[in-house]
């Protein structure tokens, strides 16, 4: 009886990992930003970006490839169609300084990321999107 125990223990231990392995896999986009931006007071070059969710969709978690910015918000619920599983970054703008708004993967979003900025400097006018297929 304890044999059968222990297999049946093993089995479900597997098919969870292989569940969140996969889960993790499908979770990552790379994204080339072609401009230098601020979030979070740091100043982050123009170049390619990881983005990526945990597991079970609470977390983002955004990585310049060619420097050591890594960033990590909450993710909430957003306003798009929750079959949509697409990235997308929006920008606040004026002239030449970006500042990122929020990160959206699909139907889950950050808060607002710039909150502590005079709307009235700048126009949310830059969405850089990854479409997925």
């Amino acid at each position: 009886m304890r044999s059968k125990l222990h297999t049946v223990l093993a089995s479900a231990v597997l098919m969870a990992t292989a569940a969140l392995a996969t889960n993790s896999a499908k979770a990552e986009t790379i994204l080339r930003i072609p401009f230098s931006f601020t979030v979070a007071g740091k100043i982050c070059p123009a170049g390619r970006y990881t983005v990526k969710e945990n597991a079970i969709g609470s977390y983002v978690t955004l990585t310049n490839e060619d420097s050591s910015r890594v960033f990590t918000w909450t993710l909430g619920p957003g306003n798009q169609d929750p079959t949509d599983n697409n990235v997308v970054l929006k920008f606040d703008v004026a002239g030449q300084t970006h500042l990122l708004r929020s990160v959206q993967i699909g139907p889950m979003i950050t808060s607002v990321l710039d909150r502590n900025v005079q709307d009235a400097e700048y126009a949310t006018a830059r969405r850089l999107a990854h479409r997925s297929r």
